[in-house]
């Protein structure tokens, strides 16, 4: 073997030949629980191995009694002694080192999504969604800062799983990062395999945006639900276009993992919440935030505050200090009607803490994870039944259950209610309860391009922000269609509604017209000083970015659903037009080998190329999943990929499909299966 000496001179890009001191843990900062440790003696070795690559032989036998002691009290080998020390969160621009300003950028997203008033647990790099990680370990994000101080325009970083590959010689209009994480072997596809490359260091949970460094706390989630809901109670309780949820009940679960942004969305809506919550530090942030206005380990008093409010027509939202099915039977015996109904836990991670059982506190569903985790899943299993059972009973008494893209009726199916399967033999034709993509934002966003549009000033002013707040507000016009006067209010009504947790950032549901005319008018605002350079993107959680059949395509039927094409494809066409970070990812907000997302992030510096990349880089981005989606025979996709035609003739042209005659197919096929 080559001796270490030598490596370490063909190295001009690595970590200090310094060992840091350990920091000190800062109290009161949530911290992920113990995930178990459950390798072979060989794995342990492989994955102690693994973890020392990044760090000088002469410092290996005092690390390897720490590794080892993160790995079979933690589950994970996170490097704690790498850590920098206090808070990270996301600085001015000017005040990181670069050769480039695209290097400079994503320094801020990275310290942004791990800062603590943004990560869920930050000291183990998770941003959101129980596991979703910037990065596996601090010797990554150490050297991955090294990488971007250094990188020019004319390199390019790229990421595997948080590990940074190394820099490769490219092109300024070539992507300057890109990042794959946890792209399983179809074979290996499952969640036990990845729990051991997890365990072992060659695997990072990238979730959807903190993976891809695009995450910008908990607002990008407050849109989506503040969409969800609304258009919910238009088509479910014959609310007006023009018209609120005011004097309409909204219960559902989870503060924490998922973002814990449906209080806050509820009150936009001017509709009264519940949110059900069993680890009371979520509770006392989203307090603190003033994203829950009450909370109560009271059923009476939560039900009675909800009463008054829904009386008054006024907006609450109120947490409930328990478990959520505690709280629907409580409802079910007591007659409550609860007109919208959902659940936001981290069901994709349902048995590595995503979802707490019936009948014990946080603090021993904590224990039992680490101890017991064969009784902790048989727990789990039970009440999802539960669960289900009495959402059942809710729905037969008017409710309208829509999962939230959770895996929630995945995860109620695995735990064995077949009953839940639409087509009564598998989940491939999705549940008996809809998805929020399949009845709500699939036919009422997706389909015409409108997603989770975003950007962040990266000088950190506030008052960038503002100004582009009303630059985005000049260039809509909300008499187009409904989905624009919705947007124009929340966009004119965001620095009222103080939605930013973290550095300066916004969100904005857009279809692609509207993206690239805000993108070019900031770019224009840059170049002229009027503000500081933008970091643009997206959720994953979007048109086009994202293959996943019980959540972003549960409204594609014509058999597609089970395809990645449309996310990997999304993928390369940003990495081939240009954008400055392209991500692609496995799992996303539903869980391993059950999605492949894909996301960007583009630097808007004033430049006259940036203008080019977002003329063509963002059509693309949103237009090729309006194009799968079409082809799906998604009627209003259908109306926008016309609609695109004509506008691009010449330049873009998209396959539309022709459209059977439903009674021809009906009766040709009956005739073949009387047979």
């Amino acid at each position: 073997m080559i001796p270490n000496i030598d490596i370490a001179e063909a190295m001009t890009i690595k970590l200090d030949d310094v060992l840091p001191e350990m920091p000190k843990f800062q109290e009161g900062i949530r911290r992920a629980p113990d995930r178990g440790f459950r390798l072979s003696q060989s794995q342990t070795e492989i994955a102690l191995k693994n973890a020392l690559r990044y760090i000088p032989e002469k410092y290996h036998q005092q690390l390897i009694p720490e590794f080892l002691e993160e790995l079979t009290t933690r589950g994970r080998i996170y490097g704690y002694r790498f850590r920098p020390e206090g808070n990270l969160y996301g600085k001015p621009i000017d005040e990181y080192k670069g050769n480039c300003i695209e290097g400079k950028a994503f320094q801020v997203m990275i310290d942004n999504n791990l800062d603590f008033a943004v990560a869920l647990y930050p000291y183990e790099l998770v941003t959101y969604g129980e596991t979703g990680s910037v990065c596996q370990n601090w010797m990554q994000y150490r050297l991955i800062k090294k990488y971007l101080e250094v990188m020019t325009q004319d390199q390019t970083l790229v990421i595997e799983s948080g590990h940074p590959l190394g820099l490769f010689k490219s092109k300024p209009d070539s992507p300057r990062v890109i990042i794959s994480n946890a792209m399983m072997i179809g074979m290996f596809d499952n969640l036990h395999d990845w729990e051991i490359a997890q365990e072992m260091g060659v695997a990072n949970y990238g979730q959807m945006t903190a993976g891809g460094w695009m995450y910008i706390g908990p607002q990008g989630i407050v849109h989506g639900t503040f969409n969800t809901i609304l258009n919910a109670g238009r088509m479910k309780l014959g609310i007006p276009n023009e018209g609120d949820l005011a004097g309409v009940l909204f219960v559902t679960s989870g503060l924490g993992g998922m973002s814990g942004a449906q209080g806050k969305a509820c009150e936009i809506a001017n509709g009264v919440g519940i949110v059900a919550e069993v680890d009371y530090s979520r509770i006392q942030t989203r307090l603190d935030q003033g994203w829950i206005r009450k909370a109560s380990a009271n059923l009476e008093e939560v039900f009675a505050i909800a009463k008054e409010y829904q009386d008054k027509k006024e907006a609450i939202s109120i947490a409930y200090h328990g478990n959520i099915v505690d709280l629907l039977e409580y409802a079910d015996k007591h007659d409550i009607h609860i007109p919208l109904l959902s659940d936001q836990t981290s069901c994709h991670n349902v048995y590595e803490g995503g979802y707490c059982p019936q009948g014990i506190d946080f603090e021993e569903r904590t224990r039992l994870l680490a101890e017991d985790p064969e009784k902790f899943r048989k727990m789990v299993d039970d009440t999802l039944v539960a669960h289900f059972n009495v959402i059942k009973k809710l729905t037969a008494k008017g409710s309208y259950f829509f999962d939230y893209g959770n895996s929630f009726m995945k995860a109620i199916y695995d735990a064995g209610v077949k009953e839940i399967s639409k087509n009564g033999v598998d989940e491939k034709d999705g549940f008996i309860w809809p998805s929020y993509v399949e009845d709500i934002m699939g036919p009422k966003l997706f389909d015409y391009g409108y997603g989770p549009f975003r950007w962040v000033c990266l000088s950190g002013k506030h008052e960038d922000l503002v100004k582009t707040d009303k630059a985005a507000m000049e260039c809509i016009d909300p008499n187009r269609r409904y989905q624009d006067r919705d947007n124009y209010v929340w966009i004119r009504d965001a620095e009222k509604n103080q939605m930013v947790v973290g550095t300066q950032a916004r969100i904005l549901y857009q279809d692609a017209i509207g993206r690239i005319k805000i993108a070019l008018k900031f770019n224009d605002m840059v170049r002229k000083g009027e503000i500081g350079p933008v970091m643009m993107g997206r959720d994953h959680h979007d048109v086009s970015g994202t293959d996943s059949p019980f959540r972003e395509t549960s409204n594609i039927k014509d058999g597609s659903n089970v395809m990645a094409d449309m996310a990997i494809q999304c993928f390369a066409g940003n990495c081939a037009r240009g954008m400055s970070l392209v991500a692609i990812h496995n799992g996303g907000g539903v869980g391993i080998g059950k999605s492949i997302n894909g996301g960007f992030g583009l630097v808007l510096d004033g430049s006259h190329r940036a203008d080019e990349i977002v003329k063509s880089a963002l059509s693309w981005d949103v237009m090729s999943g309006v194009a799968r989606r079409s082809w799906a025979r998604n009627e209003n996709s259908i109306e926008t990929v016309i609609e695109f035609n004509k506008m691009n003739e010449g330049t873009d042209h998209i396959t539309v499909p022709y459209i059977a005659d439903e009674d021809a197919v009906k009766s040709a096929v009956a005739k073949i299966f009387k047979k």
